[in-house]
């Protein structure tokens, strides 16, 4: 049996909800399920319909942010919701060329 924590190998996940949470990308958890949910996240360019999608470091997530979209990669995957400056460490922003 796989371990829920690893994945297959793959190494360690967290749940996106949880990740944009604790990254300080959504205000609140339950907004970002709601996002998740609304299949307004997109995760490594495939659409994403549930809060459970598991994210690892590397991965790449693009998501509405006010009237912009927002395009970040996974560095590393955070262990709390911590101040911004350990927050923002976890990911990179990445920008969209026009």
């Amino acid at each position: 049996m796989a371990d829920p924590v690893t994945g297959i190998g793959h190494g360690p996940t967290l749940r996106i909800d949880k990740l944009l949470w604790f990254a300080r990308l959504s205000k609140s958890r339950s907004a970002a399920q709601k996002l998740a949910e609304d299949g307004h996240i997109r995760l490594n360019g495939r659409r994403i319909e549930r809060a459970h999608a598991p994210v690892r470091a590397g991965d790449l997530i693009t998501f509405p942010h006010g009237d912009a979209v927002r395009v970040v990669r996974v560095i590393q995957l955070p262990t709390r919701r911590g101040p911004a400056p350990e927050a923002q460490a976890c990911y990179e922003e990445l920008t969209v060329g026009a």
